[in-house]
């Protein structure tokens, strides 16, 4: 996809996802140079929101945390099952772009009222009711996003919380950010082969598989809100361990950055057995048709997310989709009234 081709720029969706190359480019790695230095010390960190705030950017930040083995535990589940926790003893980020989604809202007020001085917010508005419970509140410099499905506010989000981890880890990884941003764009706007585009649109569902770190996951998401298909993310080798029972032949996988010890099952179940196309999301050659994408050493999940976006905003196209306006989903899922 492009700027240059009204196909493409007539869409929000598009011009958002394409606005994420300069939000990275930009991105001020020493705003969570403080609040990295309180949440070290407090050792524990919940990171909670809803649909996409919480997906990628949390689970992205646990896969890093738990590779580089940081001594600090990370954990996330949505808000309604984080007020059931004992979160006294952690610092707690609750990420909503709107800051009125009604479960992050009721989540930080309960920690307010609980004492816990760590609560953190992270929006992308001034002045909001999340911001008002937090004892600190940050906000993202991408914007406002005009279409439903969400897109630069998650990248930057997760680089939000991952910037936290650099820190703690005195990584230097913030140099690298103006090399993701140019293959950020390489992702968005390379050619998908039509092919991959034509099966995609006519599958009954379309699957995405890989590690438990929010892109797959994230991607399964919009395909929802881009593609209006029915979608399913599948875990590790969920694809192989009973699912292959009901799917169709005419169904797509879309494995992101697949396993190499892995690659033989999924062509002997999934390929062989069930009769499906599977397609790999890479940055490298794959025995599966492959979208190849350049790498970016361990910032390379954000590269495979756009992408993704990429491959989607080529399906809806293909089926006439209205990007921008799903007809049921919700810019604010559930607002906070009151």
């Amino acid at each position: 996809m492009n700027l240059t081709d009204k196909k493409y720029s007539t869409h929000a969706l598009v011009r958002e996802m394409m606005d994420t190359v300069a939000v990275v480019k930009n991105f001020n790695v020493d705003q969570t140079r403080e609040v990295a230095t309180a949440i070290k010390s407090v050792g524990k960190l919940f990171l909670t929101g809803e649909g996409s705030s919480r997906i990628f950017p949390a689970k992205n930040s646990i896969r890093k945390a738990m590779t580089w083995g940081l001594n600090l535990a990370i954990a996330t589940d949505g808000s309604r099952q984080g007020a059931q926790y004992d979160l006294h003893n952690c610092a707690v980020f609750c990420a909503s772009n709107s800051g009125r989604t009604k479960e992050v809202v009721l989540l930080a007020k309960k920690l307010l009222e609980q004492g816990n001085t760590n609560r953190f917010g992270l929006t992308a508005n001034e002045g909001t009711l999340l911001a008002q419970a937090c004892t600190r509140s940050f906000v993202l410099t991408c914007g406002w996003e005009q279409a439903v499905a969400a897109t630069k506010s998650v990248v930057e989000q997760a680089l939000f919380y991952e910037s936290i981890l650099w820190h703690i880890a005195a990584k230097n990884t913030g140099s690298l950010l103006v090399d993701l941003a140019g293959k950020i764009e390489t992702a968005l706007t390379l050619l998908v082969d039509k092919n991959i585009i034509k099966t995609a649109a006519n599958a009954p569902t379309i699957y995405f598989a890989g590690y438990n770190d929010g892109v797959a996951e994230e991607l399964t998401l919009k395909t929802n809100e881009i593609t209006r298909k029915k979608s399913d993310f599948l875990e590790g080798t969920y694809a192989v361990h009973g699912i292959e029972e009901v799917m169709d032949p005419k169904d797509i996988v879309f494995v992101v950055d697949p396993i190499d010890d892995e690659i033989e099952k999924f062509q002997d179940v999934l390929v062989k057995g069930v009769g499906l196309t599977v397609v790999a999301i890479a940055d490298h050659d794959t025995p599966f048709p492959t979208i190849r994408v350049p790498s970016a050493g361990e910032l390379t999940p954000y590269v495979y997310l756009c992408a993704g976006w990429n491959v989607l905003v080529e399906i809806g196209l293909a089926l006439g989709i209205n990007l921008d306006k799903p007809e049921r989903a919700r810019k604010v899922g559930n607002e906070f009234i009151g």
